[in-house]
């Protein structure tokens, strides 16, 4: 439904309640449940990339069961792992289960695991393609186990562009049909080569067309690429939003990305799921703080849209 027709719809439903409610009679209990529920669901959820403390984690001052309860701590109440970072616990119970309990203890949902180092899912050798999507399958476990929606994977190929579109196709193809079963999805995300051009990735989804293979948009990863036309070509395919940060101004906005230009192409796609934080600034003292810099951005973005619909 178009945006203006819910709107129109929603308040024809407001006056119609309103009337009837002061002429003696009752809205039913399922209408009143779902305006109640319209009324306070969110535009959109926040969540926090754990690559916004890679600099802490790979110094060895956090460590990767500690991020549920930073996460709390800044206010977000949702967690995306990298799996370098947990990198020999795929198919450690023990250690996951450790790690799930202190999201539960802390109120902290696992939305997903980003994946990296597990080979390439477009290679051109078969054998190598099809290892690739088995050294997958361990963190589809995990992203089960620990109540994630998805994991979010890489498409580097090589060739031509069209060849490396089958390549890539073929092997998100053979993993997502692994996932499926799993309730898990398969998210690319715009991460270098070939995947940073918006049309080339939409093409890829085209060609897979599997209901749990999608992509997940990230701001500051088009490169040369028109970051706004790439997020617009990508959104209808996506499972997750990533909110890369580098640098803000002192009016608290973010110096490379109009935040509520790209939010508006985010929400105009009908997307109201999580945005991920993930900061990614020079100096590694400011981690935290550019976390909530950019939470508060994301905040004010939510805020200006929300009083317009």
């Amino acid at each position: 439904m178009h945006d203006s027709l819910r709107t129109v719809n929603r308040r024809w439903f407001l006056r119609t309640g309103a009337a009837v409610a002061g002429a003696g009679f009752a809205l039913g209990r399922g209408l009143t449940t779902a305006l109640a529920a319209e009324a306070k669901a969110p535009l959109f959820k926040i969540s926090l990339a754990e690559w916004s403390l890679h600099k802490a984690l790979q110094a060895g001052k956090m460590e990767n069961l500690e991020f549920p309860a930073f996460t709390k701590a800044c206010g977000i109440d949702a967690v995306e792992y990298v799996n370098q970072f947990f990198k020999d616990k795929a198919r450690d119970e023990k250690y996951l289960g450790e790690l799930k309990k202190r999201c539960s203890d802390e109120g902290v949902t696992s939305v997903l695991i980003m994946v990296d180092g597990e080979g390439n899912l477009g290679d051109p050798d078969d054998a190598k393609r099809k290892q690739a999507v088995e050294n997958h399958h361990q963190w589809v476990e995990a992203a089960k186990f620990l109540g994630c929606h998805s994991i979010r994977v890489n498409a580097h190929s090589e060739g031509t562009p069209e060849e490396q579109g089958k390549l890539a196709a073929d092997g998100l193809r053979q993993l997502s049909e692994f996932a499926a079963p799993h309730k898990i999805n398969v998210i690319v995300e715009n991460h270098g080569g070939l995947s940073s051009n918006g049309e080339w990735l939409a093409g890829v989804m085209k060609t897979v067309d599997l209901p749990n293979c999608g992509t997940l948009p990230d701001f500051g990863n088009f490169h040369e690429y028109d970051r706004y036309k790439g997020c617009a070509e990508l959104m209808p395919f996506a499972k997750g939003v990533s909110a890369k940060s580098h640098e803000f101004n002192a009016a608290g906005d973010e110096v490379r990305t109009d935040y509520f230009k790209m939010m508006k192409i985010v929400l105009d796609a009908g997307y109201h799921g999580y945005v991920g934080i993930e900061w990614e600034g020079a100096n590694p003292e400011d981690e935290r703080e550019g976390i909530m810099l950019t939470k508060k951005l994301l905040d004010r973005v939510r805020d200006k849209f929300s009083a317009e619909s």
